[in-house]
């Protein structure tokens, strides 16, 4: 496995007649460009994650000139030409001659569409971050000379803080990797495998932030319970998270040595602690990860 260090469950296959078009109406339009690689950089979907991406871009001295986004929703077309003012930002593809390379940031719902409109570009390597559409499916969409990589980030991507794992298609050798990598070492953690691990990757650490802020949440009314406001509940809870990871992440100690670290025999950690155990805590932490696993694999296309 390799590690580059950077930084739904919506409708799944089949067409969706509400879904604006990602092909449009014929036309020509000529676009000039700057390219900082070989060519600009062609992003379908402006969302969460494909607004994350242009925002780690951009900060990773990628210039907005070298960036193409394509968002069929008008108003999501105003909110990113409000936030990015400089960037160009289309309705559909038409006309887009000057890309080599596209990121999927779409709804699986319409993935194909976006796909079969992609292969009108001439683009020949693609980075899907749609959740749970396999790569052999992405591959029959697509024009058969396409590179795929597939990717499954999570959302602490939209500040820079994410973690993914990516896995090649067929047709993707090392050259394509290492695209994928630095595309998303902008918004986080890259970790290579696989794509039969992918769905062990969504369950833990895909669905692993809402995990987390489950516990947060349990932290503040649990403060509120034994006599804090939940504003100061709130700020305890969450510096302590940051804390604790950051302490995790700076020490290089395991989380077991740690957590032995202030946990004093007959003391207050302990105390709590052992609740934890008798309620199942870990059990159920366990079978969280288990069961979304699970999930993704009834999900996918």
């Amino acid at each position: 496995m390799r590690t580059a260090r950077g930084a739904g469950d919506a409708g799944r296959s089949g067409k969706c007649d509400r879904c604006p078009g990602f092909l449009g109406p014929r036309r020509v339009i000529i676009l000039s460009s700057v390219r900082l690689m070989e060519s600009r950089l062609l992003i379908v979907g402006g969302g969460r994650m494909g607004g994350a991406l242009v925002h780690g871009l951009l900060a990773a001295q990628w210039r907005s000139a070298d960036i193409v986004v394509v968002e069929p929703s008008a108003e999501r077309r105003s909110e990113l030409a409000a936030e990015f003012p400089v960037l160009e930002v289309r309705a559909d593809v038409t006309g887009i001659d000057d890309v080599d390379a596209a990121v999927l940031a779409v709804k699986p719902a319409v993935g194909e569409q976006a796909c079969r409109a992609l292969s009108t570009t001439g683009v020949n390597r693609v980075l899907s971050i749609m959740a749970g559409v396999p790569l052999a499916r992405l591959e029959s969409w697509l024009a058969p000379s396409t590179a795929v990589v597939r990717a499954m980030p999570n959302t602490p991507a939209t500040v820079r803080a994410g973690v993914s794992a990516i896995a090649a298609g067929s047709g993707a050798a090392e050259a394509d990797l290492q695209w994928a990598e630095e595309l998303l070492g902008a918004v986080g953690h890259v970790v290579r495998l696989p794509e039969g691990s992918l769905d062990a990757v969504t369950g833990l650490s895909g669905s692993g932030p809402a995990y987390v802020f489950l516990v947060v949440e349990a932290l503040i009314g649990a403060g509120m319970a034994v006599g804090l406001s939940q504003e100061v509940s709130r700020e305890l809870a969450t510096d302590t998270l940051v804390g604790a990871a950051r302490l995790l992440v700076e020490s290089g100690q395991t989380p077991e040595s740690l957590r032995e670290q202030v946990t004093s025999p007959g003391g207050t950690t302990e105390a709590g602690l052992r609740v934890l155990e008798e309620r199942g805590v870990r059990v159920a932490i366990t079978a969280a990860v288990a069961a979304a696993t699970e999930r993704s694999r009834q999900m996918a296309v």
